[in-house]
């Protein structure tokens, strides 16, 4: 197939963080065009936002169901969905575009709810379609070298879990302004049952999930709302019990003043360490028992030191920072080859598959409504249910 990977868009019109970052990250390999979108309720936003990014104006939609009857219709219609919404609409349109033929690359959480998540997951399944979750973190070519290191034996067995993601940014009540981006996180209609543990939090148990190989299974958490007024927590902290026998803390919050995206994870094991933080994310700390601790570093000069799927996640040469837009990238490019590969009829490889799936969606749910269910009950611990 010697063409390029037709993408289409719900959501992320004018005026949307998400939908940029998704449009950005799709087109830094020049595997993927946007043909299409449904870009907002409002039809003519939508149509206004199509024009900024240069898409046809009769392929610029009014709504999600129209866009996907007409390009099922077309000989040139997208390959592949978007979806760049509110939580509250992933499962619809997710449903919407598998019934129509259509893959999926979904913004995280998958759904509004668990009960969702499990539906979707049947769906994705039944209908062999390829459905992609953008935990964006996972693409860091650090990150894909701790997981090689924990899943090689390179620590030994793992003792301890230590994950964290603070922001400042919901100090103050910002969502009484209208601030869009407060708005509907604060929002339990659109957001779902919980603020901080399924914004970010969620980015921090998808990290410690994939670079360990470790599943929750029972945690203890509590919530608080310090902004007056704010229905939805904007802070959360849990104690947690691997299935493995590993320990773990993992806290979320977004009214720490002056922190910006500080998502930072230590893993202990029996024989040595890891620590990587988001905001220097070429540098990953590896700690050993019996001598110093090593630094390693990403890009061309180490590529023939670092896994597979940490050199395959690298662009430049070392010294050249690649940051969250491009490890945003790599889970599409990943995605790309393996949705290309399969209308070639051809087999996607390891690297290919390395990308977020409908499974880490469900488990992303349940780790959710545990806090949820924990913090109701004066942080007893809870399980997941998977």
């Amino acid at each position: 197939m010697s063409r390029k990977i037709r993408m289409g868009m719900v959501g992320g019109g004018r005026g949307a963080f998400i939908g940029t970052v998704h449009r950005m990250a799709a087109a830094i390999d020049n595997e993927i065009e946007l043909v299409c979108g449904a870009f907002s309720s409002d039809p003519q936003k939508s149509k206004d936002s199509g024009k900024d990014w240069y898409v046809d104006e009769d392929r610029s939609y009014g709504s999600y169901q129209e866009m996907f009857d007409a390009e099922k219709a077309r000989e040139d219609g997208m390959d592949f969905v978007c979806i760049a919404t509110p939580n509250h609409m992933h499962f619809p349109v997710a449903k919407a575009a598998l019934e129509a033929g259509i893959n999926v690359m979904s913004d995280k959480p998958a759904t509004f709810n668990s009960a969702e998540a499990r539906d979707l997951r049947e769906l994705v399944n039944s209908s062999g379609l390829l459905y992609g979750l953008t935990h964006n973190y996972t693409g860091y070519p650090l990150v894909k070298e701790a997981r090689h290191i924990v899943a090689s034996g390179g620590i030994g067995k793992v003792r301890k879990i230590v994950v964290e993601y603070p922001q400042g940014w919901l100090a103050t009540n910002l969502e009484a302004d209208d601030q869009k981006q407060a708005a509907w996180r604060t929002d339990p209609a659109r957001a779902g049952s919980s603020c901080c543990m399924g914004d970010i939090g969620t980015h921090a148990e998808n990290l410690a999930e994939y670079i360990t190989g470790e599943e929750i299974d029972e945690l203890a958490c509590e919530f608080t709302s310090f902004v007056d007024g704010r229905v939805l927590e904007d802070d959360g902290n849990c104690l947690v019990r691997y299935k493995s026998g590993a320990k773990g803390i993992l806290y979320a919050s977004q009214i720490s003043v002056d922190e910006e995206n500080g998502l930072a994870i230590r893993v202990h094991g029996e024989t040595g360490g890891l620590y990587w933080r988001q905001d220097d994310p070429n540098t990953l700390i590896r700690a050993y028992a019996d001598r110093y601790r090593e630094v390693i570093r990403p890009g061309g000069n180490y590529a023939d030191r670092l896994s597979p799927a940490a050199a395959a996640a690298c662009r430049i040469p070392a010294g050249h920072p690649e940051g969250y837009l491009e490890a945003f990238a790599v889970l599409y490019r990943n995605y790309a080859n393996t949705l290309r590969k399969r209308l070639n009829g051809e087999e996607p490889n390891e690297i290919d598959l390395d990308f977020p799936t409908i499974d880490d969606g469900v488990r992303g749910m349940a780790f959710i409504d545990a806090c949820v269910e924990s913090a109701k009950n004066n942080a007893a611990w809870t399980k997941l249910e998977d």
